[in-house]
């Protein structure tokens, strides 16, 4: 079985769902099983820290678990339009990956809540691509071949799959959001398994 790793920063919870449910399309497309990874939050005060492991949810990500993907999903909460901190303060400390080249030629597709419906939800998406970009990864689209795309009243975007969690930051997704998700695994999945077997 080839691994995607899922990576994502949640802070109430909406991520997760969606990351979760990208996972269940990525298992979904055959001969691929999803890696679920988060990275710890950050704080202006450098006296704290996280601990090594976390206390609930997906264990912290590793260089291993991107020399060893085949591909990769990604997802941050919108912060002002951008993704959040600790997905930025990961992103910068990948430069050994990027000089090894490490991800060039995997697929990759991204995702993302927010609280209102105009906060930002694809310039986040399209902030958290450019890193992925500089990797030398291949970006994967949500398209309008998937009906819930032209119909939602809730997230969904081209750019990937997205909530709209409200000011109360409620994590339930709603049935498009959820199928949106799922299809955005499963196409990110068919398309790792057809590169690798090139």
């Amino acid at each position: 079985m080839s691994e995607i790793l899922v990576l994502y920063y949640s802070h109430r919870g909406s991520v997760r769902a969606l990351a979760q449910q990208i996972a269940r399309g990525i298992e979904s497309a055959g001969d691929a099983t999803a890696r679920l990874r988060t990275v710890p939050r950050v704080a202006a005060v450098c006296t704290t820290s996280e601990p090594e492991v976390p206390a609930v949810g997906a264990p912290y990500v590793e260089a291993a678990d991107l020399a060893e993907c085949i591909g990769l999903a990604l997802g941050s909460p919108t912060r002002f339009g951008n993704m959040a901190a600790p997905m930025k303060y990961f992103w910068d400390s990948t430069a050994a990956e990027w000089s090894a080249g490490t991800l060039a030629g995997k697929p990759a597709c991204v995702f993302t809540s927010t609280a209102s419906a105009h906060g930002g939800q694809e310039s986040t998406l399209l902030s958290m691509m450019l890193p992925l970009l500089h990797h030398g990864m291949l970006l994967v689209g949500l398209p309008y071949t998937e009906s819930a795309l032209s119909t939602t009243r809730s997230g969904g975007t081209p750019y990937g799959a997205s909530h709209l969690a409200g000011g109360e930051g409620n994590p339930t997704l709603t049935e498009d959001e959820r199928q949106l998700a799922f299809a955005q695994g499963r196409r990110l999945a068919s398309i790792a398994l057809k590169l690798r077997a090139r």
